[in-house]
């Protein structure tokens, strides 16, 4: 310690013990310590106190501490405090202040004050300052990362809902609306998954830099997390300018973004809610809001939702939906679940060949169609233990049919998208297949085109040693998919199914026609079997019939049946049913094949 107490203090006769606290600190050169008289003039400063507030040793002595370190505004507090410590003793408490550096310059410190010599005339008092300037700026950095999101340097989602009810208020007592955004770009996992996620990092920053363009002074734009923006804005003259502002974005997203040199096309989907129409405070309408933006992506994704009664009760539907169906499926279909089963028949002999595995919930308030609890089951990610259950069952319900005498029928089994792409499927069909003592002749299977299109190596070479193996695959819903029929001669399928919406009305569209002549004879050149769906009149079945297609599937013949009804038609020789004996019934869910 270059410096030493100086003044009366080296002349004072201090007991042993107050010399070993002027030691003390003598051998803390990062504690700012400062020595004072009775009358606050500084008689010792140490090099930290030199530090911290700019003043040296030969600036700081003599003068008083208040014309040094104390704050205009303290001042008086800081005289009063010493007077009342010197004259009655009323110790001054340790505490955190905010004292001022020689350029004026508020210093964060945490201070404490003590005296040696009390019972002597002229008692010397020590200020003991440490430092928190560092202490509040990492708390500072702390409170910023709690209220900010990092990535954009925007409010995070708490920070947000705690604005937006300030805002709220403002409207309030105003007699204003207000309008929430919640944004979320389309497709933004696929820009992880490909490209990295410093790359997912780069799309947030240009999104959200984007999307500050929008925003006026009194809007507040916020990033939930991941590919979330959430916007507030204030006092819009309702609908119309709301759907201004919903319109504006999206054609300013219609400009591709350049990020690191590529140049990318980016989609967002939106969900609007207005105050007070949709609710009264900031949870109820992000809530509000988000339920539209979900509605907007079922929808088919790079669109917007206003928020409305229907949305709400749509999406509290849903689930309601899937929570039941997730139970369901833990209780091997709870008494619910069941599989009906439509005949495929031959278009000459109108014998059947084989029967189309497909879902059904009935419910205790009624038949739930499969367009919405198949839905329900992509969105929430039950498709792969849906489709898995579905396996199961159509196996089980062979090898019965086999322990009963009736066999050479197949069941053909759907596959979904997420199945195929996201799971083992085929391996666990095998599985299954072989744990029942079946064979690839009993059970065949049913993807779509675009299934098939977006394939990857993994799930063509398991379709490949699944026709290897002696399984029948067919592509459900051909022509339907938008691309190049290339993967005809790549993939091993063995069958074409004509989709419905062709042959509905074939005998008025000749274009309708004309793509059912042309698969059929496609299918054929390729050595494929073709089966048409939906077949409901004999003018259907007629022209069907002239283009030579192989299989018939329909209400014409046969109506979607349970196990039971199957069953007996199978075990009674399989006749020929008279034309129209099984036309649809009045339940919903016979109204189309569906996905399962």
């Amino acid at each position: 310690m270059q410096t030493s107490v100086v003044g009366p203090s080296a002349s004072m006769g201090l007991p042993a013990s107050d010399q070993r606290f002027r030691e003390l600190l003598e051998s803390l050169p990062r504690v700012a310590v400062q020595g004072y008289d009775s009358q606050r003039r500084v008689i010792y400063w140490n090099e930290a106190s030199e530090r911290l507030y700019g003043f040296s040793e030969q600036e700081a002595r003599g003068r008083c501490l208040e014309a040094l370190l104390i704050p205009d505004e303290m001042a008086d507090i800081v005289v009063d405090a010493h007077h009342a410590w010197v004259n009655h003793g009323t110790q001054i408490p340790a505490s955190e202040l905010e004292l001022k550096h020689k350029s004026g310059a508020p210093v964060p410190v945490f201070s404490h004050h003590v005296m040696l010599g009390e019972r002597s005339d002229n008692p010397l008092m020590f200020c003991i300052d440490i430092d928190l300037a560092g202490e509040r700026k990492v708390q500072r950095e702390l409170d910023y990362m709690t209220r900010f999101d990092p990535l954009t340097e925007l409010p995070n989602r708490q920070t947000f809902e705690t604005e937006l009810e300030n805002m709220l208020g403002e409207c309030q007592r105003h007699g204003d609306t207000l309008m929430v955004l919640f944004l979320d770009i389309d497709h933004f996992t696929e820009i992880n998954d490909t490209q990295g996620y410093e790359m997912g990092d780069l799309v947030i920053r240009s999104v959200a830099s984007r999307l500050q363009g929008f925003q006026r002074s009194q809007d507040l734009l916020s990033r939930f997390g991941g590919d979330e923006f959430v916007m507030a804005m204030p006092r819009l003259d309702y609908e119309s300018d709301a759907l201004s502002v919903v319109q504006r974005i999206r054609e300013d997203f219609q400009r591709p973004f350049q990020i690191e040199g590529r140049e990318l096309l980016l989609r967002l989907s939106i969900g609007v809610s207005l105050y007070p129409e949709n609710g009264n405070d900031a949870p109820e309408l992000v809530r509000n809001a988000d339920v539209a933006k979900h509605r907007a992506k079922q929808a088919g994704r790079d669109g917007y939702q206003f928020f409305n009664q229907e949305v709400r009760d749509a999406m509290l539907h849903q689930h309601h939906l899937a929570g039941r169906l997730q139970t369901l499926l833990s209780e091997d279909g709870g008494g619910e679940l069941f599989l009906h089963f439509q005949p495929q028949v031959a278009a000459r002999s109108e014998r059947i060949e084989s029967v189309e595995a497909l879902m059904r919930w009935h419910a205790p308030e009624g038949p739930i169609p499969p367009t919405d609890f198949i839905k329900v089951a992509e969105r929430t990610n039950l498709i792969e233990r849906l489709g898995d259950w579905v396996i199961r069952q159509a196996c089980r319900q062979q090898a019965e049919w086999h322990a009963m005498g009736i066999k050479g029928y197949r069941i053909d089994i759907n596959i979904s998208g997420r199945q195929a792409i996201n799971s083992d499927v085929f391996q666990r069909l095998e599985a299954c297949v072989a744990e029942y003592g079946l064979t690839p002749r009993d059970i065949g299977i049913e993807l779509t085109e675009n299934v098939l299109i977006d394939a990857d190596v993994k799930v063509r070479d398991s379709l490949r040693a699944l026709h290897d193996r002696g399984y029948k695959i067919a592509i459900d819903d051909f022509g339907t998919g938008y691309s190049s029929m290339s993967y005809l001669k790549m993939l091993p399928v063995t069958a074409l199914k004509i989709d419905r919406s062709f042959v509905i009305e074939c005998a008025q569209e000749p274009k309708d026609r004309a793509i059912m002549e042309a698969t059929v004879f496609l299918g054929h050149r390729l050595g494929l079997e073709v089966v048409a769906e939906g077949v409901e009149n004999i003018q259907q079945l007629e022209l069907l019939r002239e283009m030579r297609c192989d299989l018939i599937q329909g209400y014409y013949f046969y109506k979607p049946m349970a196990a039971a009804d199957i069953q007996r038609l199978l075990s009674g020789g399989n006749n020929p049913p008279h034309p129209g004996a099984h036309r649809p019934s009045s339940d919903p869910t016979s109204a189309s094949n569906g996905c399962h």
